[in-house]
């Protein structure tokens, strides 16, 4: 998952974009404002700082579960203001990550004050009942059964990320075990919203037609007013020890319509790497994997047909260690252990002979090609922000992201996949069909 190219920053064959506003208000709410005057619209984000992997041992889902509960009202709005929101002609929706959780609306920009205020009175006053915490416990089950129990794909995943992870808490699912979500009280909700709903847990994002100045005027009349209530704890999780043999989990299922192959090592994010080797990563990830010119897709897909599609995926924006992996759907007849072997040589050929000029080249290209793209989406934009401020990073680490990719040279790519695609250290899932 590449860092995007920020406006207001040059990378080595583009031009400059408008400035990026950062600054704190007195209750220590970080702001980032991305000027967009192509029209007269705003995407309104307020991102806390705490997700699935900073939930109490025993209330795995309670993150997920409060989001829900957000939307069910305060003292001055009981009924929620989603109605309010459509009524504006806005659109609006949350989402829940290991890392963050993280609340938006899109609207004309004459309402931006509208969502402010909605916002910051949902951060302050929250007010829950047990007749409406209830209910929407029962909603998250049923999203956990329609999601993850009738999907043997997302079933998988839950295997193959509490095997990669079994001690720190991202091998916990971020919508919660079936058990504990059940579990989940009315008390639990407030608790875990007192504690980590404070302004000074929280970063507010405007990109759009505005400016700096606008933004700051009404977020101080909004959310400025809105006092610390917590000093949230150091986000200290347990962290994974070393992997000493390979794993393997095999999930079976009448309903798999396509077997697919997937394999991941543990990796640094762009937090926890050493200088350069994120970056390394994420090349890395293009050329083995990063469309039909790369290398799995070319001997996988085209040259040996022992797949139908072949992919690799790095997710460089956390806050601890994450994953690097490969996936492969097998064509008619052929057997995982042949496209193992297959994927296995050529990721061994690039730790042991490096990459050619010429293709890192044009595997930099297409990162900052998309990163480029990124910047016709104002939503896209902001959730770069948003995701990077919420896991350790910086404007700043954004704005030098084009530079330190144009950095890397061929033999870090060699030096990152010796050092973490280490044979004996992955976690390989099989989905299969049943005859």
């Amino acid at each position: 998952m590449a860092f995007p190219l920020i406006p207001g920053v040059s990378g080595s064959d583009t031009a400059s974009g408008p400035t990026i506003g950062n600054f704190r208000l007195d209750n220590g709410m970080e702001v980032v404002v991305i000027p967009d005057r192509r029209a007269p619209v705003v995407t309104h984000m307020v991102w806390y700082k705490v997700g699935g992997a900073d939930e109490p041992k025993g209330k795995s889902g309670i993150a997920h579960f409060l989001e829900h509960l957000m939307f069910k009202g305060t003292e001055k709005h009981p009924g929620g203001f989603s109605k309010q929101v459509a009524e504006l002609g806005g659109q609006e929706n949350a989402f829940t990550g290991h890392d963050y959780t993280a609340y938006f609306q899109r609207v004309a920009r004459e309402h931006l004050a509208a969502m402010m205020a909605f916002e910051s009175d949902r951060m302050n006053g929250l007010a829950l009942t047990d007749a409406v915490v209830d209910p929407e416990r029962n909603v998250v089950l049923e999203e956990r059964k329609m999601r993850v129990d009738n999907d043997p794909g997302a079933q998988l995943g839950e295997e193959i990320s509490s095997t990669l992870f079994t001690h720190h808490p991202y091998g916990t699912p971020i919508i919660g075990w079936e058990d504990e979500i059940t579990g989940l009280s009315r008390q639990d909700a407030l608790d875990f919203h007192d504690r980590f709903y404070t302004p000074n847990n929280a970063t507010l994002i405007v990109a759009g037609d505005v400016t700096e100045e606008e933004v700051r005027i009404l977020a101080q009349e909004s959310y400025g007013k809105v006092a610390r209530r917590a000093e949230p704890p150091p986000r200290l999780r347990p962290q994974e020890p070393r992997q000493r043999a390979s794993r393997r989990v095999t999930l079976a299922d009448r309903r798999v319509e396509q077997p697919i192959l997937q394999r991941y090592w543990r990796a640094p994010s762009y937090r926890r790497a050493e200088a350069g080797e994120a970056e390394a990563l994420d090349l890395l990830a293009q050329i083995l994997g990063g469309g039909p010119t790369s290398r799995l897709y070319r001997t996988l897909v085209v040259e040996e047909k022992l797949a139908a599609s072949a992919g690799t995926w790095y997710g460089g924006t956390a806050l601890d260690e994450t994953r690097f992996g490969f996936w492969a759907a097998p064509q008619p007849g052929q057997s995982f252990a042949t496209i193992e072997g297959a994927a296995e040589r050529i990721i061994a050929d690039l730790a042991a002979n490096g990459v050619g000029e010429a293709e890192l080249e044009r595997a930099k290209t297409r990162l900052i090609a998309e990163a480029i793209y990124a910047q016709d989406s104002q939503s896209t934009l902001a959730r770069y922000y948003g995701a990077t401020l919420s896991t350790g990073g910086n404007v700043e680490s954004l704005q030098s992201w084009p530079q330190r990719v144009a950095a890397v040279e061929g033999e870090a790519l060699r030096r990152v996949a010796q050092k973490h695609l280490v044979d004996g250290h992955s976690v390989t899932g099989l989905l299969e069909g049943l005859a």
